[in-house]
């Protein structure tokens, strides 16, 4: 597997994360104080566009990472949970970097 499968997925988890916790707190605005209705539309279309995206980089991780169903079922709705995707990233980066580091070729001495 290469680096660059797990910085997709590192990423799009922040931009999806971050995004919902947008979206959440346009929701309050709008449903809490009457406020900011188109907003709410156009940040809840760039989080749906963004966790499509999430997804596809998290399953090509998954895959190549030979994850079990319920691993990478709980990596894919993680983008769903406001803050999960904060914390699921950490977990899978400090899972993943040992096998990239195993695989990686070592330098040529001179």
């Amino acid at each position: 597997m290469k680096r660059s499968v797990l910085t997709r997925y590192r990423v799009m988890a922040y931009l999806t994360a971050v995004m919902l916790l947008v979206l959440c707190t346009c929701m309050v605005f709008k449903y809490g104080f009457g406020m900011g209705k188109d907003l709410t539309l156009v940040v809840s279309q760039i989080h749906g566009v963004l966790y499509i995206v999430y997804l596809v980089f998290a399953f090509d991780l998954g895959s190549k990472a030979k994850w079990k169903f319920g691993k990478l079922l709980w990596v894919l709705i993680a983008g769903t949970i406001p803050t999960a995707a904060f914390f699921v990233e950490r977990k899978v980066v400090r899972e993943i970097e040992p096998q990239l580091a195993a695989e990686a070729p070592e330098p040529a001495k001179v």
